[in-house]
């Protein structure tokens, strides 16, 4: 795939609303920053985020910054927006700690709460770091959490239940992985999204990841210094290979096509 210029990858992201104009309404997004503010630990996305973001406004605030979400606190229901600017610089400071994970030979390990969209993305990623010798995280086997099991795909950890992949804003598969791997075990580095990113990162490890407009937490993680980078992004497009040009950007920007 030719791997596509800035202004012409912003235009696809816009075209195939992964940004720009998305599909979550502005009344979803209003809804979720309420429930984080309010306490909900679901909306936390594994972090623990105590008594600081308890005013909505303050929420919105950083989603405006860091999402390109409207800032306008009347405008409640209608359209919302993902800056595909934002989006961009995001992938390029993940691309930059893929490059130094590539240059340590770092142990990776890759976890997704969308398997139906993000999968091959974040399974591209760990084979062009394996390329480099990055060792991939290879999570035990029997794993438990939720009532369903962790398990892996294509080098990705995913969660199961019911003989089906699960979409799950839980941190307590990462948790499940975490334990069983121990100290020793401990990756350098995640790559991830939802609860999974979210809960590495409040454990210490180094953690970049993708997150929607109605997913504040991984957001205020990065504005807190506790997530490294949360790209801002429609995590479920209609066409999971809609994502294919900005993973070719993102593996070319951290060097991991040559």
């Amino acid at each position: 795939m030719p791997i596509l210029s800035r202004p012409a990858l912003v235009e696809h992201l816009v075209r195939t609303r992964i940004a720009g104009d998305v599909a979550t309404p502005r009344d979803n997004n209003l809804s979720h920053y309420r429930k984080l503010a309010n306490g909900d630990r679901h909306y936390w996305l594994g972090l623990e985020l105590g008594d600081r973001w308890t005013d909505e406004q303050d929420v919105l605030a950083v989603m405006a910054e860091r999402c390109g979400v409207n800032d306008d606190p009347a405008h409640r229901a209608g359209q919302d927006t993902i800056d595909p600017e934002l989006t961009v610089d995001a992938l390029d400071r993940m691309a930059a700690r893929l490059r130094k994970a590539a240059a340590g030979r770092e142990r990776v390990l890759f976890a997704t709460g969308h398997p139906g969209a993000l999968i091959d993305v974040h399974s591209r990623v760990a084979a062009g770091l394996r390329a480099k010798g990055c060792d991939i995280v290879r999570i035990p086997g029997g794993l438990i959490a939720d009532e369903g099991y962790v398990v892996q795909f294509a080098d990705v950890a995913v969660f199961e239940r019911g003989a089906s992949l699960w979409h799950t804003h839980s941190p307590e598969p990462m948790n499940a992985i975490l334990d069983a791997l121990g100290e020793d075990g401990r990756p350098d580095l995640v790559v991830a999204d939802h609860g999974w990113a979210g809960r590495a990162a409040q454990r210490g490890i180094d953690s970049v990841g993708y997150a929607d407009c109605n997913d504040p937490a991984l957001f205020i993680g990065e504005a807190e210094g506790t997530l490294q980078v949360a790209v801002p992004l429609d995590d479920h497009v209609v066409d999971p290979r809609f994502y294919e040009p900005m993973t070719a950007y993102l593996l070319d920007a951290a060097g991991l096509l040559d």
